[in-house]
């Protein structure tokens, strides 16, 4: 089978890069939270739409969610299938019994409608040092 590309999602305005700037914080804040989340990207892109739960799960409007957890926080990472490509759009933290914010669905179908219309402008690309 072969490896999908994992793209992450960039804000065209000062090119924010809010996963992936989440995901830095939460390494500096919680490193085992960090590496939970961590394990849980790195397959999406061997196993894409074969995930399921309680790894990955279907939300609505083509958004699925990477899920992870430590102790009692549940950490939501939001995808969809670009193509060959998957695009991570942005993150949900919640409590273990509450459910997905809707606001955050919602900015997740933003992103990917944006995302969609100009992939190149959208589109994290790591500079060479």
């Amino acid at each position: 089978m072969p490896t999908t590309k994992i793209v992450f999602y960039q804000e065209v305005k000062r090119g924010a890069l809010p996963v992936i700037d989440w995901l830095n914080e939460l390494k500096r804040k919680n490193p085992k939270g960090f590496l939970n989340c961590a394990a849980r990207i790195a397959p999406l892109a061997t196993y894409g739409h074969e995930l399921r739960r309680p790894v990955a799960d279907y939300l609505r409007d083509g958004i699925y969610e990477l899920r992870a957890k430590d102790r009692n926080v549940q950490y939501r990472i939001f995808y969809y299938f670009d193509g060959k490509n998957i695009a991570v759009l942005n993150h949900s933290i919640i409590k273990k019994t509450s459910a997905v914010p809707k606001k955050d669905i919602d900015l997740a179908i933003k992103r990917k409608e944006n995302f969609e219309r100009n992939p190149k402008r959208h589109t994290y690309v790591e500079k060479e040092t």
